[in-house]
């Protein structure tokens, strides 16, 4: 076949098949040129999925009278009209490849008009053709109505899933755009039902949180941190949810760049990296999260869905977000309180592990306490006797329930604390804190034997610089045996060997054991995981209070290493409503 110009309206539904996926496509780029316009109120209405119908109506500035035949013309908007202009968007849309895109493909009636306007003018395209525009009659704003979509392209119409299906996508595209814009209306109608309506909210701060409660409800704000970070021109800020409250799928996750909504892989894989310390493996943390900076420092020319943008220095955006995410969620422990969120920079426009008897590390504390109080204090996770702590969130140890949690009494009521998980989160964090500088460490007299099995033994060889650097000195013995030499002051004369062994057996199979993807983080997180005190070891009260207090004064001290909760609290009223007191 020789080399020829396509014909328009084949270029036109090329052109479609980039910007125009499913109905919810063209939605997001309606409504997105509502926004555009300075809408103020805008209303959906959907039929049959979106394919039979899509009405978009706004009270936006409309079009001029003369620009309403240049609106489906390709290559065509008012948004920029220079290469300047490209480096530096703030609109939503600018490509000028919507409108023909749709129209190409649909049934196409727009009508709209301006306030200097005498009357409004209407439009119509069938499939690509467009009639002249004729004087109709309409308030300020713009209505656009787009019937049978891939009426007249059958193998893409093939493509269209179920009209439930097809709606959950637009929905939630809706839900997105509201969340940008919280101080515009939106409402959603499916038919003669409505499926969202999401007025617009007074203020400025506050409406943010306002809209946030109408899209995802009280639960995701009651269990989500506020959060705000500046960096020079660069802001992110929103509501992170806290690590008990991860979800099985990634279905509350939403990134906006000055006030676009995006599926930003970078931005994303921040998150992630922000979390992995406190999330279990298999969960995905609920966000809402804004990144406001110079339109200049971001290309949201990346793809012509817009929903992937380009930063000039995506490094160290990348490591702005999750440095400050981590920050964040470091300040979830025992009595710390969440952050006031100003939002001032907001853009306007498994199973549980198993625990295994037969150890008993706090003997051996016991131990160490008359004769090395600095590895106690380590081992235990005892503060430091002039650190003495004024107020005690977690309040004072009453007893030891079921071997497994520690009970105690506060002002305000009653905590239960999860021994293993607070005293792994206590261990983690003060080895990440010396794994940099070099965990404290005791050379042994004779070396200690370890038997395992000739893979995993391989694996533990090959990974010996994050053991070596955590205070271990060993080499192979033999193909199944492995020799300690020095183990870290947190091991001395506990049951090393039983311990070294299960750390290599976890490491050996990550996937199943632990989220954390960098491998020394993963080595630390499963050491303490197997080191911290494991259920039925009896604890004395001062033993139970050294813990709790340690809890308070560590970093991500609410859940341990697995993303579960360490502690919860019962208040007096709580109680008194439970015994029915004071009725």
């Amino acid at each position: 076949m020789p080399i020829r110009i396509l014909p328009d309206q084949l270029i036109d539904q090329i052109a479609a098949g980039e910007v125009i996926e499913r109905p919810a496509s063209v939605v997001k780029e309606l409504v997105e040129n509502s926004l555009d316009a300075d809408a103020r109120r805008i209303e959906i209405d959907i039929e049959r999925g979106g394919v039979g119908l899509i009405r978009v109506r706004d009270d936006g500035s409309g079009m001029a009278a003369e620009e309403v035949g240049l609106a489906l013309q390709r290559h065509a908007t008012s948004k920029i009209a220079s290469l300047d202009d490209l480096e530096s968007v703030v609109t939503l849309g600018f490509r000028g490849e919507a409108m023909p895109s749709i129209a190409s493909v649909s049934r196409l009636h727009l009508v709209t008009r301006t306030a200097q306007a005498e009357h409004a003018v209407e439009i119509q395209g069938d499939g690509g053709s467009c009639s002249d525009a004729r004087p109709a009659a309409h308030g300020v704003g713009t209505t656009l109505e787009v019937r049978d979509l891939f009426f007249n392209v059958p193998a893409r119409r093939k493509f269209v899933r179920s009209d439930a299906t097809e709606t959950g996508h637009i929905v939630r595209l809706v839900e997105r755009l509201a969340l940008s814009r919280p101080h515009i209306s939106f409402q959603l109608r499916n038919g003669a039902r409505v499926i969202l309506d999401a007025p617009a909210t007074a203020g400025f701060a506050q409406p943010v949180a306002a809209r946030v409660r109408a899209i995802l409800g009280n639960d995701f704000l009651e269990q989500a941190l506020p959060f705000e970070h500046a960096a020079g021109p660069v802001t992110v800020a929103g509501w992170l949810g806290l690590p008990t409250a991860a979800r099985g799928t990634a279905d509350q996750q939403f990134w906006f760049v000055n006030g676009r909504s995006v599926r930003d892989r970078l931005l994303m894989n921040a998150v992630r990296l922000g979390y992995r310390d406190v999330l279990y493996h298999g969960r995905y943390p609920a966000y809402v999260l804004y990144l406001t900076l110079d339109p200049a420092m971001v290309d949201v020319n990346a793809h012509p869905t817009k929903l992937e943008v380009r930063f000039r220095d995506s490094r160290q955006i990348h490591d702005f977000v999750f440095r400050a995410i981590a920050e964040a969620l470091s300040h979830t422990r025992p009595g710390e309180a969440p952050p006031q969120l100003a939002l001032a920079q907001l853009p306007h426009p498994a199973p549980l592990p198993h625990y295994e008897p037969g150890r008993d590390p706090w003997n051996v504390v016991a131990r160490l306490q008359e004769t090395a109080p600095q590895a106690y204090a380590l081992a235990l996770g005892a503060p430091h006797p002039e650190q003495a702590v004024a107020e005690q969130p977690l309040g004072t140890a009453l007893a030891q329930i079921r071997g497994t949690y520690i009970l105690s009494q506060t002002a305000q009521g009653v905590v239960l604390v999860d021994m293993h998980a607070g005293h792994e989160r206590v261990l983690y964090e003060q080895l990440k804190s010396q794994y940099a500088h070099g965990v404290p460490a005791q050379a042994l007299l004779a070396p200690l034997v370890v038997e395992l099995a000739a893979h995993e033994l391989d694996a533990l060889l090959a990974g010996r610089a994050e053991w070596e650097r955590a205070g271990f000195e060993l080499d192979a013995l033999g193909p199944t045996r492995l020799g300690l030499r020095r183990v870290p002051a947190l091991l001395s004369g506990a049951q090393v060997t039983q311990i070294v062994r299960e750390v290599a057996r976890d490491l050996d199979h990550p996937a199943a054991t632990h989220h954390i993807e960098d491998a020394s983080d993963r080595f630390l997180a499963t050491l303490a995981c197997r080191t911290s005190v494991h259920a039925n070891h009896r604890l004395s009260l001062p033993q139970m209070d050294a813990l709790l207090r340690q809890m308070e004064q560590t970093p991500r001290a609410n859940q341990c290493n697995h993303g579960r909760p360490t502690w919860v609290r019962l208040s007096w009223m709580e109680l008194d409503r439970l015994f029915l007191r004071g009725r």
